[in-house]
Protein backbone atom coordinates (compact mmCIF):
# COMPACT_ATOMS: atom_id res chain seq x y z
CA UNK A 1 0.00 0.00 0.00
CA UNK A 2 1.47 3.28 -0.80
CA UNK A 3 1.37 5.89 1.96
CA UNK A 4 0.43 9.47 1.00
CA UNK A 5 2.08 12.23 2.47
CA UNK A 6 0.07 13.56 4.88
CA UNK A 7 -1.60 17.27 4.19
CA UNK A 8 -0.26 19.85 7.68
CA UNK A 9 -3.05 22.59 6.27
CA UNK A 10 -5.91 20.86 6.22
CA UNK A 11 -8.29 22.08 8.85
CA UNK A 12 -11.27 20.68 9.85
CA UNK A 13 -13.80 22.84 8.62
CA UNK A 14 -12.12 22.27 5.41
CA UNK A 15 -12.40 18.12 5.63
CA UNK A 16 -16.26 18.65 6.04
CA UNK A 17 -16.40 21.03 2.73
CA UNK A 18 -14.45 18.57 0.56
CA UNK A 19 -16.48 15.93 1.68
CA UNK A 20 -20.04 17.82 1.44
CA UNK A 21 -18.73 18.57 -2.08
CA UNK A 22 -17.95 15.14 -2.96
CA UNK A 23 -21.31 13.45 -1.98
CA UNK A 24 -23.36 16.54 -4.51
CA UNK A 25 -26.24 15.53 -2.12
CA UNK A 26 -28.75 18.17 -1.84
CA UNK A 27 -28.97 19.82 1.91
CA UNK A 28 -31.93 19.72 3.90
CA UNK A 29 -33.26 22.51 5.50
CA UNK A 30 -32.83 21.54 8.57
CA UNK A 31 -30.19 18.90 9.46
CA UNK A 32 -27.55 17.14 11.96
CA UNK A 33 -25.02 17.10 9.85
CA UNK A 34 -21.69 18.73 10.85
CA UNK A 35 -19.26 20.14 13.00
CA UNK A 36 -20.70 19.88 17.02
CA UNK A 37 -17.70 20.45 18.96
CA UNK A 38 -14.07 21.64 18.83
CA UNK A 39 -12.25 24.36 16.94
CA UNK A 40 -13.01 23.83 12.84
CA UNK A 41 -10.00 25.50 11.93
CA UNK A 42 -8.49 22.59 13.62
CA UNK A 43 -5.33 21.01 11.39
CA UNK A 44 -6.48 17.80 10.62
CA UNK A 45 -4.12 14.89 11.95
CA UNK A 46 -6.13 11.83 11.43
CA UNK A 47 -9.49 11.11 10.97
CA UNK A 48 -11.61 8.24 13.21
CA UNK A 49 -14.76 7.36 11.61
CA UNK A 50 -17.81 5.63 14.00
CA UNK A 51 -21.13 4.66 14.30
CA UNK A 52 -21.51 6.18 17.57
CA UNK A 53 -18.90 8.61 19.36
CA UNK A 54 -19.22 6.70 23.34
CA UNK A 55 -16.33 7.76 25.19
CA UNK A 56 -14.79 4.58 25.00
CA UNK A 57 -14.58 5.41 21.03
CA UNK A 58 -13.31 8.37 21.16
CA UNK A 59 -10.18 7.15 24.24
CA UNK A 60 -9.61 4.88 21.01
CA UNK A 61 -9.80 7.58 18.95
CA UNK A 62 -6.85 9.80 20.46
CA UNK A 63 -4.49 6.59 21.13
CA UNK A 64 -4.97 6.08 16.92
CA UNK A 65 -3.69 9.21 16.34
CA UNK A 66 -6.93 11.10 15.34
CA UNK A 67 -7.65 14.77 16.03
CA UNK A 68 -11.61 14.58 14.32
CA UNK A 69 -13.73 12.03 15.27
CA UNK A 70 -16.58 11.38 12.72
CA UNK A 71 -19.56 9.66 14.42
CA UNK A 72 -22.87 8.62 12.67
CA UNK A 73 -24.59 9.10 15.76
CA UNK A 74 -24.84 11.99 18.23
CA UNK A 75 -22.25 12.33 20.72
CA UNK A 76 -24.39 14.01 23.39
CA UNK A 77 -27.18 11.31 23.74
CA UNK A 78 -29.87 13.68 22.07
CA UNK A 79 -30.90 12.89 18.07
CA UNK A 80 -31.48 16.85 16.91
CA UNK A 81 -29.72 18.20 20.28
CA UNK A 82 -33.48 18.89 21.93
CA UNK A 83 -32.31 17.42 25.37
CA UNK A 84 -28.82 19.19 25.58
CA UNK A 85 -30.15 22.18 27.49
CA UNK A 86 -31.54 20.21 30.13
CA UNK A 87 -28.29 17.95 30.34
CA UNK A 88 -26.63 21.26 30.84
CA UNK A 89 -29.04 22.66 33.23
CA UNK A 90 -28.37 19.85 35.40
CA UNK A 91 -24.93 19.70 35.53
CA UNK A 92 -25.32 16.59 34.27
CA UNK A 93 -21.95 14.48 35.00
CA UNK A 94 -21.39 12.21 32.03
CA UNK A 95 -22.05 15.10 29.74
CA UNK A 96 -19.56 17.30 31.88
CA UNK A 97 -16.66 14.54 31.76
CA UNK A 98 -16.97 13.47 28.34
CA UNK A 99 -16.96 17.48 26.60
CA UNK A 100 -14.02 18.07 29.10
CA UNK A 101 -12.12 14.99 27.04
CA UNK A 102 -12.72 16.95 23.93
CA UNK A 103 -11.43 19.60 24.94
CA UNK A 104 -8.61 18.51 26.61
CA UNK A 105 -7.71 16.28 23.83
CA UNK A 106 -8.47 19.02 21.52
CA UNK A 107 -10.87 16.75 19.45
CA UNK A 108 -13.47 17.93 16.48
CA UNK A 109 -16.33 16.02 16.36
CA UNK A 110 -18.35 15.92 13.17
CA UNK A 111 -21.62 14.57 12.55
CA UNK A 112 -22.49 12.72 9.40
CA UNK A 113 -25.94 11.44 9.08
CA UNK A 114 -28.74 12.98 7.72
CA UNK A 115 -26.18 13.13 3.97
CA UNK A 116 -25.24 9.50 4.30
CA UNK A 117 -28.70 8.68 4.66
CA UNK A 118 -29.50 10.59 1.16
CA UNK A 119 -27.21 9.44 -1.13
CA UNK A 120 -28.04 7.04 -3.14
CA UNK A 121 -27.86 4.41 -2.36
CA UNK A 122 -28.16 5.22 1.07
CA UNK A 123 -24.59 4.99 2.48
CA UNK A 124 -25.78 3.17 5.36
CA UNK A 125 -27.68 0.58 3.92
CA UNK A 126 -25.27 -0.19 0.60
CA UNK A 127 -22.69 -0.64 3.34
CA UNK A 128 -24.83 -3.32 5.99
CA UNK A 129 -26.03 -5.26 2.81
CA UNK A 130 -22.35 -5.76 1.48
CA UNK A 131 -21.58 -7.16 4.91
CA UNK A 132 -24.22 -9.22 4.62
CA UNK A 133 -23.04 -10.67 1.35
CA UNK A 134 -26.08 -9.31 -0.18
CA UNK A 135 -26.80 -6.54 -3.07
CA UNK A 136 -29.28 -3.41 -3.15
CA UNK A 137 -31.85 -3.99 -6.09
CA UNK A 138 -31.82 -1.03 -7.93
CA UNK A 139 -35.77 -1.32 -9.26
CA UNK A 140 -37.17 -1.78 -6.08
CA UNK A 141 -39.12 1.37 -5.78
CA UNK A 142 -38.67 3.61 -2.73
CA UNK A 143 -36.74 0.66 -0.42
CA UNK A 144 -33.48 -0.41 0.06
CA UNK A 145 -34.57 -4.20 -1.08
CA UNK A 146 -31.92 -7.49 -1.27
CA UNK A 147 -32.55 -10.94 -2.95
CA UNK A 148 -31.17 -13.28 -0.05
CA UNK A 149 -32.54 -16.77 -0.62
CA UNK A 150 -33.05 -18.89 -0.43
CA UNK A 151 -33.15 -19.33 3.30
CA UNK A 152 -35.63 -18.93 6.37
CA UNK A 153 -36.58 -16.43 8.88
CA UNK A 154 -34.65 -17.86 11.69
CA UNK A 155 -31.27 -18.69 9.98
CA UNK A 156 -31.63 -15.24 8.79
CA UNK A 157 -31.90 -13.44 11.83
CA UNK A 158 -29.15 -15.83 12.51
CA UNK A 159 -26.97 -14.92 10.00
CA UNK A 160 -27.83 -10.65 10.62
CA UNK A 161 -26.87 -11.29 14.31
CA UNK A 162 -23.60 -12.95 13.53
CA UNK A 163 -22.22 -11.09 10.70
CA UNK A 164 -22.85 -7.70 12.17
CA UNK A 165 -22.27 -8.64 15.87
CA UNK A 166 -25.28 -7.91 17.12
CA UNK A 167 -25.18 -9.34 20.54
CA UNK A 168 -29.14 -9.00 21.27
CA UNK A 169 -30.59 -9.08 17.85
CA UNK A 170 -34.43 -10.35 18.07
CA UNK A 171 -37.26 -11.69 15.51
CA UNK A 172 -40.77 -11.74 15.02
CA UNK A 173 -42.72 -14.64 12.88
CA UNK A 174 -42.07 -18.32 12.03
CA UNK A 175 -38.62 -19.28 12.16
CA UNK A 176 -39.36 -21.93 9.41
CA UNK A 177 -40.95 -19.08 6.95
CA UNK A 178 -39.24 -19.11 3.84
CA UNK A 179 -37.45 -16.09 3.19
CA UNK A 180 -36.12 -14.91 -0.48
CA UNK A 181 -36.85 -10.84 -0.51
CA UNK A 182 -35.97 -8.51 2.55
CA UNK A 183 -36.63 -5.13 2.65
CA UNK A 184 -33.93 -3.08 4.90
CA UNK A 185 -34.80 -0.36 7.05
CA UNK A 186 -32.20 0.32 9.81
CA UNK A 187 -31.12 2.62 12.39
CA UNK A 188 -34.56 3.91 13.64
CA UNK A 189 -36.85 5.32 11.18
CA UNK A 190 -40.40 4.79 12.91
CA UNK A 191 -43.30 2.86 12.67
CA UNK A 192 -44.52 4.78 9.47
CA UNK A 193 -41.75 3.68 6.89
CA UNK A 194 -41.46 -0.13 9.13
CA UNK A 195 -45.06 -1.14 8.14
CA UNK A 196 -44.37 0.59 4.83
CA UNK A 197 -41.78 -2.02 3.70
CA UNK A 198 -43.54 -4.96 5.75
CA UNK A 199 -46.35 -4.79 3.41
CA UNK A 200 -44.82 -4.78 0.13
CA UNK A 201 -45.53 -7.80 -1.98
CA UNK A 202 -41.85 -8.28 -3.03
CA UNK A 203 -40.77 -8.36 0.66
CA UNK A 204 -40.75 -11.58 2.42
CA UNK A 205 -38.76 -10.15 6.23
CA UNK A 206 -37.39 -6.52 7.17
CA UNK A 207 -34.38 -5.76 9.14
CA UNK A 208 -35.28 -3.20 11.30
CA UNK A 209 -31.82 -1.57 13.36
CA UNK A 210 -34.53 -0.57 16.47
CA UNK A 211 -38.62 0.14 17.02
CA UNK A 212 -41.09 0.81 19.39
CA UNK A 213 -42.21 -2.72 20.65
CA UNK A 214 -45.59 -1.40 21.33
CA UNK A 215 -45.53 -0.06 17.19
CA UNK A 216 -43.06 -2.16 14.52
CA UNK A 217 -42.76 -5.17 16.14
CA UNK A 218 -46.51 -5.72 17.97
CA UNK A 219 -47.26 -4.28 14.29
CA UNK A 220 -45.20 -7.46 12.80
CA UNK A 221 -46.80 -10.09 15.36
CA UNK A 222 -49.53 -9.75 14.13
CA UNK A 223 -49.27 -9.51 10.36
CA UNK A 224 -46.82 -12.93 10.85
CA UNK A 225 -49.96 -14.33 13.24
CA UNK A 226 -52.23 -13.63 10.06
CA UNK A 227 -49.56 -15.19 7.61
CA UNK A 228 -49.75 -18.36 9.81
CA UNK A 229 -53.14 -18.77 10.06
CA UNK A 230 -53.53 -18.36 6.02
CA UNK A 231 -55.21 -15.13 5.96
CA UNK A 232 -52.48 -12.95 4.96
CA UNK A 233 -48.49 -13.43 3.62
CA UNK A 234 -46.04 -14.47 5.81
CA UNK A 235 -44.22 -11.89 7.30
CA UNK A 236 -40.96 -11.63 9.24
CA UNK A 237 -39.28 -8.70 11.41
CA UNK A 238 -35.68 -8.56 12.63
CA UNK A 239 -34.61 -6.28 14.92
CA UNK A 240 -30.56 -5.79 14.62
CA UNK A 241 -30.22 -3.37 17.24
CA UNK A 242 -29.28 0.28 16.35
CA UNK A 243 -25.57 0.84 16.34
CA UNK A 244 -24.66 -3.46 14.71
CA UNK A 245 -27.38 -2.28 12.23
CA UNK A 246 -25.81 0.74 11.02
CA UNK A 247 -21.62 -0.03 11.82
CA UNK A 248 -21.26 -1.36 8.26
CA UNK A 249 -22.34 1.48 6.78
CA UNK A 250 -19.80 4.00 8.55
CA UNK A 251 -17.34 1.39 7.58
CA UNK A 252 -17.78 1.81 4.11
CA UNK A 253 -18.47 6.09 4.78
CA UNK A 254 -14.44 5.53 5.96
CA UNK A 255 -13.63 3.91 2.81
CA UNK A 256 -15.43 6.68 1.08
CA UNK A 257 -13.67 9.41 2.74
CA UNK A 258 -10.19 8.01 2.33
CA UNK A 259 -10.96 8.73 -1.46
CA UNK A 260 -11.92 12.15 -0.66
CA UNK A 261 -8.83 12.89 1.43
CA UNK A 262 -6.02 10.84 0.15
CA UNK A 263 -3.81 13.02 1.81
CA UNK A 264 -4.78 12.51 5.25
CA UNK A 265 -5.21 9.21 7.76
CA UNK A 266 -8.40 7.66 7.66
CA UNK A 267 -9.03 5.13 10.44
CA UNK A 268 -12.62 3.18 11.11
CA UNK A 269 -13.46 2.36 14.45
CA UNK A 270 -16.33 -0.18 15.51
CA UNK A 271 -18.43 1.30 17.82
CA UNK A 272 -19.26 -2.26 19.94
CA UNK A 273 -23.34 -2.90 20.30
CA UNK A 274 -24.36 -1.03 23.27
CA UNK A 275 -26.06 -4.06 24.61
CA UNK A 276 -24.78 -7.16 26.52
CA UNK A 277 -27.64 -10.52 26.56
CA UNK A 278 -28.56 -10.63 30.00
CA UNK A 279 -29.04 -14.86 29.63
CA UNK A 280 -26.27 -17.12 29.21
CA UNK A 281 -26.75 -18.98 25.80
CA UNK A 282 -29.26 -21.81 26.14
CA UNK A 283 -30.72 -20.37 29.00
CA UNK A 284 -34.72 -20.34 28.83
CA UNK A 285 -36.54 -17.05 29.66
CA UNK A 286 -39.35 -17.08 32.55
CA UNK A 287 -42.03 -14.91 32.96
CA UNK A 288 -42.04 -12.86 36.02
CA UNK A 289 -46.01 -12.99 35.61
CA UNK A 290 -46.18 -16.98 35.19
Amino acid sequence: MTTRPHDPTLTAACLVSRAAAALAVSPRSTTVDGLVAGDPGTLVRGVAVTTLASLEVLERAVAAGANVVVTHEPADYDHTGAAVPDLEAEGDPVLAAKRAFVADHGLVVWRAHDAWHDRRPDGVDEGTARALGWSLDPAADGASVCDVGPTTLGELAAHVATTLGARTARYVGDPDQPVRRVGLDLGFRGFARNRAVLRRDDVDAVVVGEAHEWETQSYALDAAHLGTTGRGAPKGLVVAGHVPAEQAGMALFADWLRDVVPEVPVTFLPTPDLARPALPPGRPATSAAG
